[in-house]
């Protein structure tokens, strides 16, 4: 509530790099707002600026750090309470951070690279299975995690180990063609007409983020590979019911693949 009456906005830069330089504009300690923060206390920042993705869309919050003249930070997580908004959440291991400070955010690479392998690899997934399955299928949920994959969908029953084969199959296919991805931030109207999956009934903003990865093309805000092959491997590793109608598949990319 305090930042939106302050009416603070952090520019996410986290598509393009994952270091950036910035400048705390807030700092809570235990849910009050505080000026500073010393070591050993866990803190909530919020920066002008950030690389690191917002927990938002199934994808979860990067980790990494921040650090200042007089204090480093190690972020755990990062959320976003608001749209234009995103929070780190740490631990201050040394110093004291306080708002006002410049400071340089860089954010686990590593991680953030399994986390847009199962990402992209969602995708792939979602689309194999309208091949598979039917067009009836939509997402009904999701998570990713630099671990895993997790994909819920409507969908009458259970799928076929022959169907798990076929949608493996054609996701891996996309997986070795290695073909680009290609983001573009359009008009919705534009999006559609150039191929992109959207269902009646769902809320969009009049500018969409395209994610283009051939035969698949979905509107998305999370964080992906550059080409299909830096995926790795896929393997799905679960596929349960959720409720009437909705199905959960999980899977494992790259390394855990």
């Amino acid at each position: 509530r305090a930042a939106a009456t302050a009416g603070w906005k952090t520019a996410f830069v986290g598509y393009a790099t994952e270091m950036a330089e910035a400048n705390v504009i807030g700092l809570w300690v235990d849910g009050q707002a505080v000026d500073q923060a010393s070591m050993g206390q866990r803190v909530l920042v919020v920066t002008d600026r950030s690389p690191f993705y917002g927990e938002s869309g199934g994808q979860i919050g990067d980790m990494g750090s921040c650090v200042t003249r007089d204090a480093d930070v190690e972020i755990m997580d990062a959320k976003r309470p608001l749209p234009d908004l995103i929070a780190h959440e740490g631990t201050v291991n040394r110093g004291t951070l306080r708002v006002g400070a410049a400071c340089r955010l860089l954010v686990n690479a590593d991680r953030r690279a399994l986390v847009r392998k199962n990402h992209s690899a969602t995708h792939l997934l979602h689309h194999a299975l309208r091949e598979v399955l039917g067009t009836h299928v939509r997402q009904r949920g999701s998570l990713v995690t630099a671990e895993r994959l997790r994909f819920d969908y409507s969908h009458t029953g259970p799928m076929t180990d022959a169907e798990i084969v076929a949608v493996e199959d054609r996701v891996l296919a996309a997986v070795m063609a290695d073909r680009p991805v290609h983001t573009d931030e359009l008009p919705f109207d534009d999006a559609v007409s150039r191929g992109a999956l959207h269902f009646f009934g769902d809320k969009y903003g009049d500018v969409v983020r395209l994610v283009d990865m051939g035969d698949s093309k979905e509107l998305c805000g999370g964080t992906h590979v550059s080409r299909t092959g830096e995926i790795g491997l896929v393997k799905v590793v679960s596929e349960t019911g959720v409720s009437a109608g909705v199905r959960r598949i999980e899977a494992v990319t790259g390394p855990g693949a």
